[in-house]
């Protein structure tokens, strides 16, 4: 395909040339076969409203003999092919991320749902190991995500990711252009005064099953903008003798980001139950991790209506985090379950057992105890008079050469007058950096920012550049919340370098300091802090255990 074209402008030759890339691109990445050629150009000359041309073999087998197009190139395909639809009229859901015509075309190639899940559990008993059986099929689907551009590689590549050096190891930071920044105020009322039943949109919400092949709504839609969904396929999986679903996330924070959700549309929990579904999951895929969200408002995640985990392939800073106290359980109960404190800002419990019964037993035990657990002491409460409860645990599971993992951390949502937004959330001069929710992924080490964040610090360079100082008047501008973060910055590198810094020390200076600001974000979070008087706190409560 000739990518120097204009892409803005209508021609016949265009919309021929851009359908048959397209086809070419499905066949090489086996969306679909030879033998579906003829009826893809034509199912796609229908989406397009365009009558159809003439067409060579040796036309498509020319570009079929170059490298399939690469996510940039395939984004860019589409665009013609918007152009190409609106000549036609053709009518598309201007939905809040521009994908929706992609989405109808790719799904309209793509297997259907059924074929989709029968080949993946073909594959998962495939080879007599389980463990090669899984790899290949989470391997097959997650190729299928991404090659029908329901995983937005191409979008994925526009976020920004690096590491900082802090004293609970390397965190991961990572600046997310396209996920919009949530108000924890928002999510917790979409919990607390759900729809009556009558009145949901449809699909409830973005996790729901009837996402499945969705085409979407416009912005100024009654209901709101929604994703298009017509090219996502979701796996049906038991766990624990329910029906669950499995697919992967379109904007994956890490390798094979996927989603874990609950057939029923009910709201976000963490019991036993939940966890004896988290262990049926490492067990069916042990090459993955799976945690949940805890299911209160402050401490959960961005959806809270939808019961759901997130899993993947991925090695997290908490992963490297050591055990540096012990914890004694039950001999009798607990016999072959290792318990200790992770070294980590927040309180984190890890359990590691090859007993699967014993593990659970222990999580549950510690679960009850801590829902439970108040310490006037130390400001915590299990349960207002109204029975309002605000102890959760965050649980994060793994299973590796027949070993089970399971990491509790501990949260708990109270507020005051002081911290309006949570106690255990980041205190207010740090919103500047980090407001929402912090969820599973965060608790594991990786901060997901939102992309407001690259312009601003773009814009706060610039201004330092001109005045190291920061003294001029930045009122009613985007940087204006960060003024008094940098000057704390610069006065300290001023300190220990004896000069202001320039260029790319500037720049590494306000992205090392976002990362600090990270872990000051999840110091925030722990309900027993580092300091004496927390540690104190914390015997308090492994004395119950």
């Amino acid at each position: 395909m000739n990518t120097t074209d204009d892409v803005t402008a209508y021609s016949a030759e265009q919309a021929k040339q851009s359908v048959l890339a397209l086809v070419a691109y499905a066949l090489q990445k086996e969306i679909i076969e030879k033998q579906d050629t003829v009826w893809a150009v034509n199912t796609i000359w229908a989406l397009l409203g365009e009558p159809g041309y003439t067409w060579s073999e040796n036309e498509l087998e020319a570009l079929l003999q170059q490298e399939p197009l690469t996510p940039p190139l395939l984004e860019q395909l589409f665009s013609r092919l918007q152009v190409i639809a609106t000549h036609n009229g053709i009518t598309i859901p201007a939905n809040e991320d521009g994908t929706a015509l992609g989405s109808y075309i790719m799904g309209a190639l793509m297997p259907r749902p059924s074929w989709v899940a029968q080949h993946f559990w073909q594959l998962m008993h495939a080879d007599s190991s389980p463990d090669i059986a899984s790899k290949q099929a989470t391997d097959w689907f997650y190729k299928l995500s991404c090659d029908c551009d329901y995983v937005r590689l191409n979008a994925i590549r526009r976020d920004v990711k690096w590491t900082v050096p802090t004293q609970w190891g390397d965190l991961e930071i990572t600046i997310n252009r396209s996920k919009p920044e949530k108000d924890p105020r928002a999510i917790a009322a979409a919990l607390k005064n759900p729809r009556p039943k009558e009145n949901e949109p449809y699909p409830a919400c973005q996790l729901c099953f009837e996402n499945e092949g969705y085409w979407g709504r416009s912005v100024d839609s009654a209901n709101g903008s929604h994703p298009a969904r017509h090219n996502l396929r979701v796996v049906p999986i038991t766990l624990n003798h329910e029906d669950w679903g499995l697919q992967y996330s379109p904007y994956a924070y890490y390798r094979e980001h996927c989603i874990v959700m609950n057939r029923q549309h009910i709201p976000m929990h963490v019991d036993v139950e939940n966890i004896t579904r988290l262990l049926d999951f490492v067990d069916m895929f042990p090459h993955y991790f799976v945690g949940s969200n805890a299911g209160l408002p402050i401490v959960g995640g961005s959806i809270l209506t939808h019961d759901h985990f997130q899993g993947g392939r991925y090695e997290f800073p908490l992963d490297k985090a050591p055990v540096i106290e012990k914890i004694e359980l039950s001999k009798n109960d607990f016999a072959e379950v290792e318990a200790g404190i992770v070294r980590w800002p927040l309180t984190v419990i890890r359990l590691k057992s090859r007993s699967r019964e014993q593990l659970l037993k222990a999580a549950g035990h510690i679960l009850g105890k801590w829902q439970d657990f108040s310490d006037a002491e130390a400001g915590l409460i299990a349960h207002e008079p109204d029975g309002t409860s605000h102890n959760a645990v965050t649980p994060y599971a793994h299973k590796e050469d027949g070993v089970y993992r399971l990491d509790l951390a501990l949260r708990n949502n109270q507020t005051s007058p002081e911290r309006p937004m949570g106690i255990f959330h980041p205190r207010e001069e740090l919103h500047h950096i980090k407001r929402e929710n912090i969820g599973l992924i965060e608790v594991a080490g990786m901060a997901i920012l939102p992309g407001r964040l690259i312009a601003e610090m773009d814009a706060l360079q610039k201004a330092i550049q001109e005045d190291p100082t920061l003294m001029r008047d930045y009122a009613e501008t985007p940087i204006q919340k960060h003024i008094l973060w940098a000057q704390e910055l610069m006065r300290a590198y001023e300190s220990s370098h004896g000069a202001t810094p320039t260029g790319e020390d500037l720049h590494d200076l306000l992205y090392q300091g976002i990362g600090e600001v990270f872990a000051q974000v999840l110091e925030d979070c722990a309900v027993f802090s580092q300091t004496p008087t927390g540690q104190v706190s914390l015997k308090r409560f492994l004395t119950t255990l």
